[in-house]
């Protein structure tokens, strides 16, 4: 993307980066961690591409620190991270000190190359002998989340000071307790809308316990939201399609966090599915305790109708398995592509959609609650070539990257205070249901030698950071 005049980032704006525990360190069963629901769900035939699976993926477990040396190569201000639920307290039970001591030492390797580290406890690696008793459809993971969450903080509170309850929540529930493409694989609605409840309870639970912890600390909750588009506005069947895909997208989370309330319209499409017997007195309050910042994942929009068309979009994960909606009460929303560049996810590009987002988002939640917005994923998946020059000259996504940079200084432009970014991925990885078959970093990985190679759009980050102008 080539600009008139240079745009400047504002000077607190953080650039960053993020990846999650089971996509790259691998490792998978040293230093006394146990299985996770991904480990488990790489088992099932179908399940993933190529029958892979996070056993070693990028190996940055053992590679850590040169992995960090390489985010201060780039000039990366922060780096999110999850941390393994099933390695620091494995099967659910008791801390793990080899595991929790890996994630120490690569917060001092961070802080020691001046990137500030951004802990997310929750990127959807249940350990397996909790979803054993139910995982989240189950209400008592709620309160062991919230005994792992302080049992991170025992360990990092004295030196992190970013802290992100869950990552998309909507995957970890819907996606995976009802669409089946996610682990643990379920295909049940009832689950799937306990599941995202009582995620949110873990969530509350675990606010509470930092906020009591640490009254200095920045606490907060990442989500992926979308923005939806009816393909026709005068047809009330499409302006339905949006309302649904809105309220079990978005106003499922953001509402009960933000208004402690789930929305009317949304429990009453729900409402045949037992949902409310899972709201108990106090649920709500515990939710809506106060937070510090809004994590915001974008990487397309979506274009809806009540009607089916011969271009509707198709993203399921390659699983010989039936699917059913991940969304309950809205089978019979089809979605359609428009005229934009697609994604090798066959997502489309769809920057100005970001900026919408992020306008709604401030106006109707973060700002009435003083919650500071992040871009906390936002990237793409090409089929990168190692070009016989040895680098990856990926353009496309080079452009992808700068033209959601545009978005958001569009968004702050209008006045939203969006206070930082982090790019998905900072390398390739397991990317979940496609297995390797996806590259979303900006750095390369082979996976047979575990060889880093900075892509053209790493080089152009790192240009954009050092100048912070795009």
């Amino acid at each position: 993307m080539r600009q008139n005049a240079p745009r400047t980032f504002p000077t607190t704006f953080l650039l960053g980066a993020a990846t999650a525990a089971y996509q790259i360190e691998g490792a998978a069963h040293e230093d006394g961690r146990t299985d996770s629901i991904w480990d488990t769900f790489c088992r099932v035939p179908g399940a993933v591409v190529n029958a892979d699976n996070g056993d070693v993926a990028c190996d940055h477990y053992h590679r850590y620190r040169d992995d960090v040396a390489m985010m201060a190569d780039l000039g990366l201000q922060t780096y999110r991270f999850s941390t393994s639920w099933a390695r620091v307290r494995p099967d659910g039970g008791a801390v793990n000190p080899k595991g929790i001591d890996f994630y120490s030492r690569l917060v001092d390797e961070l802080l020691e190359k001046n990137i500030l580290p951004w802990l997310t406890l929750y990127h959807w690696d249940l350990p397996q002998a909790l979803e054993d008793k139910g995982g989240w459809a189950n209400r008592d993971t709620a309160y062991r989340f919230q005994e792992y969450a302080l049992s991170v903080h025992d360990a990092l509170g004295d030196r992190v000071r970013n802290w992100t309850t869950l990552n998309e929540p909507w995957c970890s529930s819907f996606l995976s307790y009802i669409g089946g493409e996610h682990a643990p694989g379920r295909q049940d609605p009832e689950a799937g809308l306990a599941a995202g409840h009582h995620l949110l309870l873990g969530h509350g639970l675990a606010i509470q316990s930092l906020r009591e912890r640490d009254a200095s600390l920045g606490l907060g909750i990442t989500l992926n939201l979308t923005v939806a588009d009816p393909v026709d506005p005068a047809d009330e069947g499409d302006l339905d399609a949006v309302r649904r895909i809105d309220g079990q997208f978005n106003r499922f989370f953001l509402d009960p966090i933000f208004r402690g309330s789930y929305p009317e319209d949304l429990l009453a499409d729900v409402s045949h599915l037992n949902f409310e017997s899972k709201v108990l007195p106090g649920d709500l309050d515990i939710i809506s305790a106060p937070i510090d910042a809004l994590g915001v994942n974008y990487y397309h929009g979506e274009l809806v109708s009540a009607h089916p068309s011969t271009r509707e979009m198709r993203t399921e994960a390659p699983s010989e398995r039936p699917k059913r909606s991940p969304f309950p009460a809205a089978e019979t929303v089809h979605w359609h592509l428009r005229d934009l560049p697609l994604t090798a996810m066959g997502w489309e590009v769809q920057p100005e959609g970001l900026t919408r987002l992020l306008k709604r988002i401030h106006t109707e939640y973060s700002a009435p609650a003083g919650v500071k917005l992040y871009v906390t994923e936002n990237g793409a998946a090409y089929d990168d070539l190692l070009s016989a020059d040895g680098h990856v000259h990926d353009a496309d996504r080079t452009d992808f990257l700068e033209l959601h940079l545009g978005a958001i200084l569009d968004a702050i432009d209008e006045g939203i205070p969006v206070h930082g970014y982090f790019y998905w991925s900072l390398m390739d990885n397991f990317e979940w249901a496609w297995g390797y078959d996806k590259r979303f970093g900006i750095v390369r990985v082979d996976y047979d030698t575990q060889a880093r190679t900075l892509k053209d759009s790493a080089i152009a980050y790192t240009r954009i950071i050092a100048g912070r102008e795009l």
